[in-house]
């Protein structure tokens, strides 16, 4: 992962640096800051290349973009560009439409037609991910898409806050991240974001199976993630949500040599001794932790515990305390 900064940039050259440097990251483009705010302007992108896809955590004080005719003929890669804002107000003009971002929102961009981004003025920099991908990384008709340029896609309902949970998980691990599990993530947040756009073009039927089944599976993943707490997180409860078969959803973790059961108990257990090794929750006890990921009997966590991890849930907190626990 590459990172450049304004910091050691003098405050007078800042812009002009960073309008260079935004061109060879994105795409070309003009850029804009009020006169008054130039010299507190300050930038930082942090870049990883995945294949096709190029992934941008951006975390900037206020400015505009403006991508014009005569900068599209001088250079097109013909990408779609996706934003997720994970911080502050962002908006965007393209094909007719305005749209304001707020936090968790997903927008879509054209690089091959004129467009116009920034960010609003707010207490403290600005922060947004973005990916670039190739236009025929989307199954979905070109002119189709043109209707979506410039809308805002909520991140707090269907499936795009799937896509928006996708692009902040990978935005709050990318300098952690390794290459492969970047480009995981990234790959993800396209073949969701393409489910997105296709229940929103109704064409829903020119997604292949392949990316509605990582779709899907992402989804229940998700899903399970936010009902790990309820003991009646069942096959059958996880299967209705999503309107699915349990015959089907079996079939999907089989297909990740997995099972249902065993995936929910080790997501459980995972968090039952993250929360264990937390010196925060030194004062809770085993058992009210336990019930909280979704074990309802105390002697069967413990035994699931041992089972998981060689040790029992006292002797991995105790070790937690005195620093030997792994």
């Amino acid at each position: 992962m590459d990172v450049i900064s304004t910091d050691k940039v003098a405050p007078e050259e800042r812009f002009a640096f960073w309008r260079e440097v935004s061109s060879k990251v994105w795409v070309p483009y003009d850029a804009h800051c009020d006169p008054h705010l130039l010299q507190r302007f300050q930038a930082q992108v942090a870049i990883s290349e995945l294949g096709p896809v190029r992934a941008t955590l951006l975390t900037t004080t206020p400015h505009a973009v403006r991508r014009t005719p005569k900068l599209i003929r001088q250079a097109d890669p013909e990408a779609f560009l996706v934003t997720c804002t994970l911080r502050g107000h962002a908006m965007m003009e393209q094909d007719g439409r305005q749209a304001d971002f707020a936090v968790g929102d997903l927008g879509l961009y054209d690089s091959s037609r004129p467009y116009l981004a920034g960010l609003l003025p707010a207490a403290e920099p600005s922060q947004l991910l973005i990916l670039r991908f190739p236009r025929s990384s989307l199954p979905l008709p070109p002119r189709d898409l043109r209707d979506l340029t410039a809308v805002r896609m909520p991140g707090e309902r269907g499936i795009g806050a799937l896509s928006s949970r996708i692009l902040r998980q990978l935005a709050r691990h990318l300098p952690e991240l390794t290459a492969s599990e970047t480009s995981r993530l990234s790959a993800l947040a396209v073949e969701v974001l393409t489910l997105a756009l296709a229940g929103a073009l109704d064409t829903d039927s020119l997604v292949p199976a392949r990316t509605r089944q990582r779709a899907l599976t992402a989804q229940i993943h998700a899903f399970i993630q936010d009902h790990l707490g309820d003991p009646q997180l069942t096959p059958g409860t996880i299967a209705a949500a999503h309107h699915i078969s349990r015959s089907h959803l079996h079939r999907l973790f089989h297909r990740q040599g997995q099972t249902v059961a065993g995936y929910v108990r080790q997501r459980r257990l995972e968090q039952c001794r993250r929360d264990l090794a937390d010196p925060r929750l030194a004062a809770h006890p085993i058992h009210a932790i336990a019930a909280r990921w979704g074990f309802s009997s105390p002697a069967h966590f413990s035994q699931t515990f041992r089972d998981a991890y060689g040790l029992s849930p006292r002797e991995f907190r105790r070790q937690s305390e005195t620093g030997y626990a792994d």
